[in-house]
């Protein structure tokens, strides 16, 4: 019988040497199967340039493995452990797997046939093998890298405004005047980062080789990128673990490499710290950013019907003098209206803005539309409140909170025991008696509270009323809470015609209102 064989080489580097390396694999299958009358040659499978701790990303590995689900072939040739795999537990699984299909793997140069009795553990042993090289190899690397950071060899790749070549930033002359423009515009004009972006882009100024268009996600890194005022800053990434090589955002798991005045800058020092205040006054704190959303009741929950954006709020002026809030699409915000941008692209909209307080207005009409409904969660509101804040006697709960004293106590016995049998050492013993002495005092308190009864709150009859009063001109529309409105309003979709489309929570109809 006639063993259908694939053979698999890999490298790791897409340099010339490993490709020589790779013929020279590739070469030496092709001859090694032929001089075997029973073997018969069926694929050779190659990765090029891909790292061998993990599979994940080794194409010719996974096609070979889908062929072996469909019997494509017998038998696998390979020329050592550490090509085919170098984490264990990959090494491991697959050959099992391959195993149960039948086929068996040869690892030429280990000299080991998985279809042989002892072939697993010797496997796992040199699989150990390959992947403790692999991590010195990491360790060693890595070690090196940061030695040569240290020394101010820059990694990384071009950026605007720079070209990388040979470990060191040369500034880039046109991408050097974007990058002055752009925080000429933040910090002396006193411009957004959505504005200059659209700016850029109506100008057909063109972005870096790596950038798909100007946006204020890219802005922004460039305001802040210390690189333009002649720092660098590096290990901003790091890879946590060798086997997978996935990249992680250095949050101070490890040492940043920080040279300062490291190369030429394109922005002066002081131009670049005027804008690193300009962004921190710009940008809300998170307990700011929270109150911002929740303060207003359509914040992201409008969008438009025509693009599909969100709608952003802005702040306008009357002739008047008085200012007003707006809502508008967030593609008009940044693009106005429809256009053919320098670049080709079709951008802007034209759904028509949102005056904030006439949505309110037709947002408290729905309500009054559905008086009967908020007039009976009102009064079920009402009876809770009353419950809590109008109850003028005290359940009495002395037999309940005896019993979990009694709880407590057998607690501590049974604390005491395990000490004194040495199942628990004396500083646990103490900080678990702690615990339960404080546990202890606390019920007895509640439990003589409890007894003793507590006297009806003073005012309390005339804070419900109070209360009462509140959330029935709430409920009837007559008065404005955000909290409640937020709350009730699903969401609102604006018609290229400006009429809105509102939707309110766990409520099955939708209410259409022309444009105000």
């Amino acid at each position: 019988m006639v063993l259908r064989v694939v053979a698999y080489c890999r490298v790791s580097t897409d340099s010339l040497d490993q490709q020589g390396s790779l013929e020279s694999q590739k070469r030496y299958f092709t001859e090694y199967i032929s001089r075997n009358p029973d073997w018969e040659l069926a694929e050779v499978y190659v990765d090029e340039g891909i790292t061998g701790t993990s599979t994940r990303k080794r194409r010719a590995f996974n096609q070979m493995m889908a062929d072996a689900e469909n019997r494509a072939f017998d038998l696998i040739l390979t020329k050592e452990i550490s090509r085919f795999a170098r984490n264990t537990l990959d090494s491991i699984f697959y050959t099992r797997k391959l195993k149960d299909l039948g086929i068996g793997v040869v690892f030429v140069g280990d000299n080991i046939n998985t279809l042989e009795p002892d072939a697993e553990l010797r496997l796992t042993i040199m699989s150990s093998i390959a992947q403790e090289e692999s991590r010195k190899t990491s360790d060693r690397v890595k070690w090196g890298q940061k030695r040569r950071m240290e020394q101010g060899v820059v990694f990384g790749r071009d950026l605007l405004g720079y070209d990388v070549r040979g470990g060191k930033l040369h500034i880039n002359g046109e991408g050097a005047e974007t990058v002055r423009l752009i925080f000429h515009k933040f910090v002396r004009e006193g411009k957004g980062t959505h504005v200059i972006a659209r700016e850029l882009r109506e100008a057909g100024i063109p972005t870096a080789t790596y950038m798909k268009t100007w946006s204020n996600t890219v802005i922004l890194r460039v305001l802040r990128n210390e690189k333009y005022c002649g720092d660098l800053v590096q290990k901003k990434t790091f890879t946590p673990s060798y086997l997978t090589h996935e990249k992680r955002r250095n949050r101070g798991e490890e040492e940043l490499v920080t040279l300062r005045d490291h190369h030429e800058p394109i922005v002066s020092r002081e131009l670049f710290e005027l804008a690193r205040q300009e962004l921190a006054r710009r940008s809300p704190t998170p307990s700011q950013k929270a109150k911002h959303s929740n303060r207003y009741c359509f914040s992201g929950k409008i969008k438009c019907g025509v693009c599909g954006r969100s709608f952003v709020s802005r702040t306008k002026k009357r002739n008047s003098g008085s200012v007003y809030k707006a809502w508008r699409c967030g593609e008009s915000a940044c693009h106005g209206s429809p256009h053919v941008d320098k670049a080709g692209n079709a951008v802007g909209c034209s759904c028509p803005s949102v005056n904030d307080e006439v949505a309110g207005d037709v947002l408290r009409q729905i309500v009054r539309d559905l008086h009967g409904d908020m007039q009976k969660a009102a009064d079920s509101l009402m009876d809770t409140i009353t419950k809590v804040l109008g109850t003028w006697a005290v359940e009495d709960r002395g037999a309940d909170l005896e019993n979990e004293l009694e709880k407590t106590q057998a607690k501590k016995e049974r604390l005491l025991e395990l000490y004194l049998n040495g199942d628990i050492a004396g500083a646990d013993f103490r900080k678990a008696r702690a615990r339960l002495e404080e546990e202890h005092r606390a019920i007895q308190g509640a439990r003589q509270r409890a007894i003793g009864g507590e006297k009806p709150r003073t005012g309390q009859p005339e804070a419900v009323a109070h209360i009462a009063e509140a959330v029935f001109a709430i409920a009837s529309g007559e008065e404005w809470d955000d909290t409640f409105y937020r709350h009730l309003l699903a969401g609102v979709v604006v018609g290229g015609d400006g009429g809105l489309e509102i939707a309110l929570n766990h409520h099955p109809l939708r209410w259409r209102a022309k444009r105000p």
